[in-house]
C-alpha cells in the first residue's frame, strides 16, 4: 500500500514477488487496487490486477469497489483497465450508489465523466439501476443538467 502511495511500481512488484497480499486492507478498508485506482495509477492498477488483486473487493469506509471510486473520480483510462479486469459494474455501496451513478452524482458532467458513462453502459452496467431513494441514472443526470450524459444514457435506452 505504501509503494501505491509512492507510485513505486518497482517496490510493489518486489513486495508482491515476496509474498504482500495484494487483497490486504489497511484501518480504512483500502487495498492496492483502490488506492490505485483513486491515484490515478493506471500501471499500479495493471499490476495489482495482473497479481491477482480482486477487482469485486468491497473497500473503504463507503463499501464500494475501486470501480466506484474511478468512476467518481473521472479516472477514465483506470475505470476501462478495471472494466478489463471484470470489475462488478453494478456494486451498490452503502449510499446506494452504483459506478454509473457516481460518475453522474459526483462526476462534474465534463467530457471524462461521459467517456465513463458510455464505458460503463457498453459493458454492460444497468442504466435503470436506481439509488437507495429509487431515482434512476437518468433522473439524477437530469436533476444535474448533464444534457451530453442524459443523452448517451437515453441512448443506452435509460428511463426515469
Amino acid at each position: 500500500m505504501i509503494a501505491a502511495y509512492r507510485r513505486d511500481n518497482k517496490v510493489a512488484r518486489a513486495l508482491i514477488d515476496a509474498g504482500a497480499k495484494v487483497n490486504a486492507l489497511d484501518s480504512e478498508q483500502y487495498d492496492l487496487l483502490t488506492i490505485a485506482a483513486v491515484l490515478n495509477d493506471v500501471e499500479m492498477v495493471k499490476i495489482a490486477i495482473a497479481s491477482g488483486a480482486d477487482t469485486g473487493l468491497v473497500t473503504s469506509p463507503y463499501q464500494g469497489t475501486a470501480l466506484i471510486a474511478a468512476a467518481h473520480l473521472g479516472h477514465v483510462e483506470v475505470v476501462q483497465t478495471l472494466i478489463t479486469g471484470k470489475a462488478p459494474l453494478d456494486h451498490v455501496n452503502n449510499l446506494g450508489w452504483t459506478a454509473l451513478i457516481e460518475a453522474i452524482v459526483l462526476g462534474d458532467g465534463g467530457p471524462r465523466h461521459e467517456a465513463i458513462v458510455r464505458a460503463l453502459l457498453k459493458a454492460g452496467a444497468r442504466a435503470n439501476l436506481p439509488d437507495a431513494t429509487g431515482t434512476t441514472p437518468l433522473g439524477l443526470a437530469v436533476q444535474k443538467g448533464y444534457s451530453n450524459i442524459i443523452h448517451i444514457l437515453e441512448l443506452a435506452g435509460a428511463s426515469r
